[in-house]
């Protein structure tokens, strides 16, 4: 019997979150090394404001997912709103693979899309004009040339900013635009569509594709989605 693969996404690391460091610890030391791979779909961390930044909990992380690598457990990655400027480095700690926005994969026969979701939300147009100024690969440059400090700073600014407009924000409006899904689905011509950011875990059967979103990580509860040869779905 084959080895599962695991999907995980939005589990916004931080030190103020022990509970969910330690979860997440519990999973890629238990689960995730009877897997052939684990797919995490961004914002792993709450943020990251460079490689160099040094930490308790990005060691433990960094250690937990070399250890999974080294056991051969295949870890992969992309970039999530909240830790898009994780780079080299990390991946050279950690023993994960990056990948673009987004990816194709083969699931026991089965082509999947996966991205973190991001991209997706196209009403959010607040979002996206910001997001279009911070993958500029200039900026992040300029970015990362500054005092770590003054990065940390700027990022707890930023978030504190982003969730207080998410509190008075349609929430129609920071989900999926449905056309352009089905769209980007399209285009790359798969039946599946494997994706986090919502926080709003579900299953959805789209008249032309299935659609899985990934839930968020709280202490009370975690979103784990299985793929193996006889099929899919969500474990805690």
């Amino acid at each position: 019997m084959s080895k599962p693969i695991y999907f995980i996404a939005d589990l916004h690391l931080s030190e103020a979150q022990p509970e969910l460091t330690a979860l997440f610890l519990d999973f890629m030391q238990g689960r995730a090394l009877q897997a052939q791979a684990v797919y995490i779909l961004g914002d792993l961390f709450d943020f990251w404001v460079g490689d160099d930044e040094e930490s308790a909990l990005i060691s433990a992380v960094k250690q937990a997912l070399r250890g999974a690598a080294d056991k051969g457990v295949k870890c992969y990655f992309i970039h999530g709103n909240r830790d898009f400027l994780i780079g080299k480095r990390f991946a050279c700690d950690s023993g994960v693979v990056l990948l673009p926005e987004y990816q194709v994969i083969d699931l026991f026969g089965q082509k999947a899309l996966i991205c973190h979701g991001d991209t997706l939300c196209i009403d959010d147009t607040r979002y996206q004009a910001f997001r279009r100024k911070v993958q500029q690969k200039w900026r992040q440059k300029l970015f990362l040339l500054l005092p770590l400090g003054v990065r940390v700073k700027i990022a707890h600014k930023i978030r504190n900013i982003s969730s207080r407009g998410k509190q008075t924000m349609a929430a129609q409006i920071m989900d999926v635009n449905p056309q352009f899904t089905a769209e980007t689905v399209k285009r790359f011509g798969v039946p599946l569509l494997i994706h986090g950011h919502t926080h709003r875990e579900n299953i959805h059967h789209e008249p032309e594709f299935t659609r899985i979103v990934l839930g968020d990580w709280r202490p009370d509860r975690v979103s784990v989605l299985r793929f193996d040869e006889n099929g899919f779905g969500f474990e805690r």
